[in-house]
């Protein structure tokens, strides 16, 4: 065979080649094992069973949205998103269509690997791929419970009526902590702060405290404040994963935040 022959014959190979690639990356359905696969593909997006890679970012709702059917306390618990960074991100963290930090800036969606991770970077150094270190230094707690892109649960141990988020919390400001920032949950249930400006209980079902009277209903409640497995907790006024860690999520005027639960 001639060397113009065996060129012919590597140009036909090649194109084929790089159609079975645009054939598998524009397939209908995330690839097999990966996560959601066997999921309904109308369940997200518009074009349901005829998704192709030029319209698979045409979804039925937010991101925020979708991934919160599963994933329900992840928003309120996590990285914000659903907004436009001000400055460029790396490369390999995608923006949606409308150039918003999505769940999926750094989660593949249809990948199979640990926490579907754009990046094998983790913790601290994962956020520092976007964030400058002034960023934390500038925090309250310089950025300690910013470990990951979501508040860590805090293994079983502890005040067995305290759900996970709220000892999490504990392993920072509990005794061990300095004056200003400790806190301390008493025999009945009321934690402590060290300012004794606001002392509340937690840990405790507020489904069943509503049934005493004098509360909004949980449905209610629910769509401001998040109650982890329906308790009372720290995260239930005070946001975790925000800049200002552990500022209020509703402000104090006029006891804004204290009528989102209490009827009187």
């Amino acid at each position: 065979m001639r060397a113009s022959d065996f060129r012919r014959v590597g140009a036909v190979v090649g194109v084929a080649v790089l159609l079975a690639l645009a054939l598998l990356h524009a397939r209908s359905g995330p690839v097999p094992g990966a996560h959601l696969d066997g999921s309904d593909c109308a369940l997200c997006h518009l074009a349901g069973k005829n998704v192709t890679a030029q319209q698979a970012a045409i979804l039925v709702a937010s991101q925020e949205t979708l991934c919160g059917k599963c994933h329900p306390a992840a928003i309120q618990v996590s990285h914000p998103t659903g907004f436009a960074p001000k400055a460029a991100l790396p490369a390999g963290f995608p923006l949606d269509w409308k150039g918003d930090l999505t769940c999926s800036t750094c989660h593949a969606v249809h990948a199979s690997g640990h926490g579907l991770m754009r990046s094998a970077q983790g913790g601290k150094t994962l956020c520092l791929l976007c964030h400058q270190p002034a960023f934390f230094s500038a925090m309250r707690d310089g950025g300690n419970s910013l470990t990951s892109g979501h508040l860590a649960r805090a293994g079983q141990g502890g005040e067995a009526a305290l759900d996970a988020y709220s000892r999490k919390c504990l392993e920072c400001h509990g005794s061990n902590a300095v004056a200003r920032l400790a806190t301390s949950v008493d025999r009945n249930g009321v934690l402590r702060h060290a300012s004794e400006k606001v002392n509340h209980p937690i840990g405790m079902s507020y489904q069943k405290a509503s049934a005493f009277g004098g509360y909004r209903a949980r449905k209610l409640v629910e769509k401001k404040l998040f109650l982890p497995d329906g308790k009372v907790a720290c995260i239930s006024c005070h946001a975790g994963y925000q800049q200002e860690h552990g500022k209020l999520v509703i402000g104090m005027a006029r006891s804004q935040l204290c009528f989102e639960c209490h009827d009187l």
